[in-house]
């Protein structure tokens, strides 16, 4: 009898032991297909403010279960970093708890409840009251999980978050003990901007209808003519068997009913006399995707889209077929205080200031911005090249971190396709920023150690990076911004080139017409080799040095205004170059280097609190007396 009450008792514990180590739940990319909306079938509650916070450097958080309740916290705000919250934190890599209460408001009854983390740098567990809910990694995307189960109707409901944020070389983006050995900073990170962590975006709490709704909304648009075609696909949980898509804001309201089969159903609309989406006319039509059941509405979604085509030839891409030049920016989400916080009165001084240059575009280097950036670009006419975080990659050495890493980038394109998909702004996925061919940052030639078997498996996993993305989204272009030094053979495998060059910078510093000269050539080289169309995604130098010289020296504003102006000349001589993208819009924070004096790149056309630079009058001149030509093709 002894001996069967000491397996039971094993197996009882084997079983709760088991239980607990699987009780979290993976996130599930489709659940952040649809941004939370607030309508008559639809709830929504934003817990951004102040929450609890506490460091766990110990790593005892778990074991002493402070998911019940957080002891001896502190406040920190919600979103934003914990990096310049607090002094004592500002290079912490470790893990943190974060905590807050609210009510579930009763109106909710009935309906299915979720949480949704804008971003949670780098993974994230979350508890319900004091239950185990769901966990994520992956630093810049968001992440949702149902929560109807833990829930607590007429009280207080406990929400904790662990996040933690050590940097290791099988993650993206890669940081810690990496082989590439060209980065020789604190925090260890393998690429030039700092991890600041924490809870970055906005939590919130939403809802959808219980019995039937809509899971997801895919809008694809075209046009013949003066007629718009908007092709609008619609994924549905539930029993709904028809629905109605309508479009508004423009001169005519349309209303097509479709059916709905094994949960997905198609409407295809034609606007007459439409208004294509551009940067000079960036206009919204509304499209409201309503499901029904016995003739009555359960369920309906709004998506605001613009009415464009983005296409490539050999030597141009084409907005809504006709030639456009990209003009604009490399930027962060940096500032001082809230971090990579999203912070609302930052976002609209930068498009203010974009507006103010004479700029039409930015990409998002080299993560996923909060989504707010992608709607203020859609309504303000903006072009994004939309990155995911596969900065500092490199395809040499352990095969085991390498596929881990290819098994999260691959994450990153499913979670940013069903996250962005619809905005019209977002012109181009770029899969990866300056991965390595080497060991080594040099110029990458067969006699490069690890050069041959790097670069060949860099064409593979590129490869199938972009062939994802294409599946996912034929309807936009793909890309990556090259490294100097790089393979020229991964430029084959995008729809436009895209390069980040730094000569007269990095590469013969202080030698403005030899930079001149060796980035002519190259792009020459370059295009004869790919018969592609070709963007700088790169080009600048730091100004840091207060006053001004009579003569353009390193580290000087002239010496910036200088080095961008020559780039741009040689940029009007080539017929296939089809944008200048300066790095960078701003001067960001980055890790602790001999190389980034003060901790900070200085590459801003712009200061970190976004006073102009000599280059940013330059640049405004320039881009304003083109605007005045043609706002949307260069010359």
């Amino acid at each position: 009898m002894k001996k069967k009450l000491i397996l039971l008792f094993s197996f009882l514990f084997f079983f709760v032991m088991a239980g607990q180590g699987q009780a979290f739940k993976t996130a599930n990319a489709k659940e952040i297909s649809l941004f939370p909306q607030q309508n008559a079938f639809r709830n929504t509650l934003n817990l951004s403010g102040v929450w609890k916070f506490k460091k766990d450097s110990l790593n005892v958080g778990e074991s002493e279960k402070w998911f019940n309740g957080l002891r001896n916290s502190r406040p920190i705000a919600v979103p934003g970093s914990w990096n310049d919250q607090f002094e004592e934190f500002s290079d912490y890599v470790g893990k943190a708890w974060y905590e807050t209460d609210t009510f579930i408001p009763e109106s909710w009854k009935g309906q299915r409840i979720f949480i949704r983390v804008g971003a949670a740098t780098y993974a994230a567990k979350i508890w319900i009251n004091g239950k185990p809910l769901g966990l994520h990694e992956g630093g810049q995307m968001p992440f949702a999980f149902e929560i109807n189960s833990l829930i607590k109707w007429h009280a207080v409901n406990r929400i904790a978050i662990q996040v933690e944020n050590i940097l290791k070389p099988n993650r993206v983006p890669t940081g810690g003990d990496v082989e590439t050995k060209f980065f020789h900073n604190t925090p260890a990170t393998n690429y030039d901007f700092f991890p600041f962590s924490g809870l970055n975006r906005a939590v919130w709490l939403y809802t959808v209808p219980a019995k039937t709704a809509i899971s997801d909304v895919i809008v694809q648009t075209g046009f013949q003519g003066t007629v718009g075609i908007i092709s609008v696909h619609v994924k549905t949980a539930g029993a709904a068997e028809t629905g109605i898509v309508s479009i508004s804001g423009g001169r005519d309201n349309i209303r097509i009913p479709f059916h709905i089969t094994a949960g997905a159903g198609q409407a295809i609309l034609k606007i007459p006399d439409v208004r294509l989406w551009s940067p000079v006319d960036p206009f919204l039509y509304n499209v409201t995707v309503s499901i029904t059941e016995d003739k009555k509405i359960v369920d309906q979604y709004l998506v605001q889209t613009g009415v464009r085509t983005i296409t490539a030839t050999n030597k141009q891409v084409l907005l809504n077929g006709k030639p456009i030049f990209l003009k604009g920016f490399g930027k962060h989400e940096d500032f001082s205080i809230s971090g990579r916080g999203t912070s609302l009165p930052v976002m609209i001084k930068d498009f203010s200031l974009l507006k103010w240059i004479g700029a039409n575009s930015f990409r998002t280097s080299h993560y996923p911005y909060d989504e707010e950036y992608m709607n203020m670009a859609d309504r303000e006419g903006f072009l994004i090249i939309d990155e995911i975080p596969a900065v500092g990659l490199y395809f040499h050495g352990d095969t085991t971190a390498l596929k881990q890493r290819q098994a999260q980038c691959k994450q990153d394109i499913e979670e940013l396709i069903n996250r962005d998909k619809n905005h019209p702004s977002v012109i181009m996925w770029s899969v990866a920023n300056e991965p390595f061919g080497s060991a080594t940052f040099q110029v990458q030639s067969a006699s490069t150690p690890d050069a041959a078997s790097g670069a060949d498996r860099g064409m593979v996993c590129l490869g199938e990076l972009m062939q994802l993305a294409k599946k996912k989204d034929p309807t936009r272009l793909v890309t990556f911004a090259g490294v100097m030094g790089g393979p020229q053979k991964w430029h084959t495998l995008g729809d436009v080139v895209c390069l980040n060059r730094y000569w007269g910078w990095y590469v013969g510093g202080g030698n403005i017409p030899g930079a001149s000269t060796s980035i002519s050539n190259e792009l020459d080289a370059i295009y004869k080799a790919t018969q592609k169309p070709i963007m700088l995604t790169e080009f600048g130098a730091d100004a840091n040095i207060p006053g001004h010289t009579d003569q353009p020296k390193m580290y000087t504003e002239e010496y910036q205004r200088d080095l961008i102006k020559a780039y741009l000349e040689v940029a009007d001589t080539k017929d296939f170059v089809f944008g200048m993208h300066v790095w960078c819009f701003a001067d960001f924070k980055t890790s602790a280097a001999s190389m980034r004096p003060g901790g900070m790149n200085y590459k801003g056309v712009f200061t970190r609190d976004r006073k102009p630079k000599l280059s940013a009058l330059y640049l405004k001149s320039r881009w304003s007396n083109e605007a005045k030509r043609d706002s949307t093709v260069r010359r």
